[in-house]
């Protein structure tokens, strides 16, 4: 009986073997794939820095005809952004708004000729654009995820200073006024997503700052006071960073 049972155990052993050989020989499974990144879209807020350039140009209509009008130099343009942005799912279109604030070092003077009820009589304007702030939606198409092209408008708010001083042949009389007006602004712009949370941007801006009425009177040759039409406008290239610190993942 023993040897009996010594054979039975040893063909189980066997068996044991053979199964295990037969185990190791199948093919083992994979291990599931990793799941794709989520990619990237456009929805979210940011804020950011930019820097550049502008160029004022503004004109000056005097009394019975008689204008002066001249482009000033490119200038420093610097300040900072905040926004936020929304790209529709499944599609590229992305929509948003944004808010810029710029101080610049815009500046010209212009001398001008006019006419007067009494004759002819000159003049020099001298223009400043201290700061503006613009308020714009966007809209603008992404492909290829990490590239957007946009169009923008809205409001822009600016701090404009204008000195006239007036020569009648016999009089110098200076005439100074500043307020912060109210025009409108478009542009056109790029930006591209070197990462996740940064983004960077390039793009061109045209501003219409609108007219100012100013009256000054001569003894000579404005009496009864010449009024004085200002009107400014602006152009820019800007070129900036952002960080998405909300969404844009």
């Amino acid at each position: 009986m023993k040897k009996f049972a010594y054979l039975i155990a040893a063909a189980g052993f066997v068996v044991g073997l053979s199964q295990a050989a037969t185990a190791a020989d199948l093919p083992r499974k994979a291990p599931p794939a990793p799941l794709p990144p989520p990619p990237l879209t456009w929805t979210g807020c940011y804020l950011g820095v930019n820097v550049g350039a502008d160029r004022g140009r503004f004109s000056v209509d005097g009394p019975f005809g008689g204008s002066g009008s001249r482009s000033g130099d490119w200038a420093f343009a610097g300040g900072g952004q905040i926004g936020c942005d929304y790209q529709f799912a499944g599609s590229g279109f992305v929509i948003g708004f944004r808010n810029m604030f710029d101080g610049t070092t815009n500046h010209r003077d212009r001398t001008f000729a006019f006419t007067t009820a009494g004759g002819t009589a000159t003049g020099t304007a001298e223009f400043h654009n201290r700061w503006f702030d613009a308020l714009t939606g966007r809209v603008g198409y992404s492909w290829a995820s990490p590239y957007l092209l946009y169009f923008q408008g809205g409001a822009v708010w600016s701090r404009i200073e204008r000195d006239i001083t007036v020569f009648d042949g016999a009089t110098v009389v200076a005439g100074s006024f500043s307020d912060t007006k109210t025009g409108w602004t478009v542009g056109l712009g790029g930006e591209y997503r070197f990462a996740p949370n940064w983004s960077v941007f390039l793009e061109g801006n045209y501003y219409d700052f609108g007219s100012r009425d100013r009256v000054i009177f001569t003894p000579a040759a404005c009496v009864a006071g010449c009024l004085f039409s200002g009107k400014t406008t602006a152009v820019s290239i800007l070129a900036g960073v952002n960080y998405r610190f909300w969404g844009g993942m």
